[in-house]
């Protein structure tokens, strides 16, 4: 079926958005709960001499409890931050200055996100060894090559569990597991596990793990570093100073509504998990299966099965890279990563999967979520067809293929 602007089915409206791997709406349930927290009950965590700043802390406590229970962890594990980014330089940079005098080794992958991979690469400027393992062809990080990647001055190892860009899930609790073994830290950035996948930091062997709030559903600018207290303890060098709040790993005034709507969004999150995804992957499947049906020679990046259920990243042949995005602009979608849009290169993810330069720019990243409906994932497929399709009846090589075929 066709869809045309003025015919549209009802329960659509234009653009649609399925890049909820860059963000996601907020929840009005966390809209709700946060709202008084603006209003009302307005104070200052830190102030303990009236009722205002003693709401704004039995708040805030409550919202550690609630990511703490998602990870399986102590309240008192529960750094909050500004974000995953934050979260993931306070972790390498104080892992690695703290230690330092243990070993100068640091060990990361070439499928991690740029918030990961640049803090490593000015550690590596700084004089510390940094070797950066390489994924395989489906995205995924081998435990066998960090294994091998480890060595008497190794303190940190820091490998993601799900990919930001192909949704492809990797074995942390086997690279935790073999971490702990020779005596070195386990970091991972959890940005787009947390509230999809299920996180044991006892059982995956975590040491340290990165979130936060607006990919599940909560608000942007909050999120969190769980940082091990036990077997071992985690020492780390913060990254400023002024004041002592969190411990002292994180000063600064703890914005209150954020840190509450982030507990509701985690508490949500975990409370429909197994049914959203469920959900989740099947609107995946249709509109995989539709497109498929639809255009030819698009291929699947990322793994086949170890992916997140909202992840589909293609790539279409003869098809120009940029102009598929802007023939898409009813449809939000991304070329890559959504954190690197301004960059004229291609993902640093396909490449590293082995994409030739011309596949990774010709890639789209579909994010379905909470609010994708089966209407909007019809309308996207039949908005892509069409695109592709006027796209190769442009393209030299397109019609050369065709002519011989």
């Amino acid at each position: 079926m066709a869809f045309h602007e003025d015919r549209l089915p009802l329960a659509v409206s234009l653009p649609i958005y399925l890049d909820n791997h860059a963000t996601t709406r907020v929840d009005p349930r966390v809209v709700e709960v946060m709202l008084p927290y603006f209003l009302e009950h307005y104070g200052n965590a830190a102030s303990i001499s009236h009722r205002f700043g003693w709401d704004a802390a039995d708040a805030v406590a409550r919202a550690r409890s609630q990511l703490a229970t998602a990870l399986n962890a102590d309240p008192k594990e529960i750094i909050f931050t500004s974000g995953a980014t934050e979260s993931n330089n306070l972790a390498i940079k104080g892992v690695a200055t703290a230690s330092r005098r243990k070993g100068n080794h640091l060990v990361t992958a070439n499928s991690e996100h740029r918030s990961v991979l640049d803090p490593f690469r000015r550690l590596s400027r700084e004089g510390w060894d940094v070797t950066i393992v390489p994924c395989d062809s489906s995205g995924q990080v081998s435990p066998d090559s960090i294994a091998h990647a480890l060595n008497d001055r190794t303190t940190l190892v820091s490998v993601m569990i799900a990919n930001n860009e192909v949704g492809t899930i990797n074995n942390v609790r086997e690279i935790g597991r073999l971490c702990h073994e020779r005596g070195v830290l386990f970091h991972t950035d959890a940005t787009q596990a947390v509230g999809k996948l299920p996180i044991d930091i006892e059982k995956d062997h975590i040491d340290l793990l990165s979130c936060s709030a607006h990919k599940i559903y909560g608000p942007k600018g909050i999120g969190a570093l769980y940082l091990r207290r036990r077997d071992p303890l985690v020492r780390i060098s913060p990254l400023f100073d002024g004041g002592g709040h969190e411990r002292g790993f994180r000063s600064g005034t703890l914005p209150v509504p954020l840190i509450v709507g982030f507990g509701l969004a985690v508490e949500l999150a975990m409370a429909s998990m197994s049914e959203e995804s469920s959900r989740i992957l099947e609107l995946r499947e249709r509109l995989f299966a539709g497109i498929l049906t639809r255009i030819s020679h698009v291929s699947l990046n990322g793994h086949p099965k170890l992916r997140l259920a909202g992840n589909l990243n293609l790539s279409f042949s003869y098809v120009d890279g940029e102009a598929l995005m802007m023939a898409m602009r009813d449809v939000a979608v991304s070329s890559g990563s959504a954190c690197t849009a301004a960059n004229p290169e291609p993902s640093h993810v396909l490449t590293a999967m082995g994409l030739d330069e011309d596949s990774a720019r010709a890639s789209l990243r579909f994010g379905l979520g909470r609010f994708t409906t089966a209407e909007e994932i019809d309308v996207t497929i039949d908005y892509l067809a069409k695109a592709v399709a006027n796209l190769r009846a442009q393209s030299a090589v397109w019609i050369e293929k065709t002519d011989f075929s």
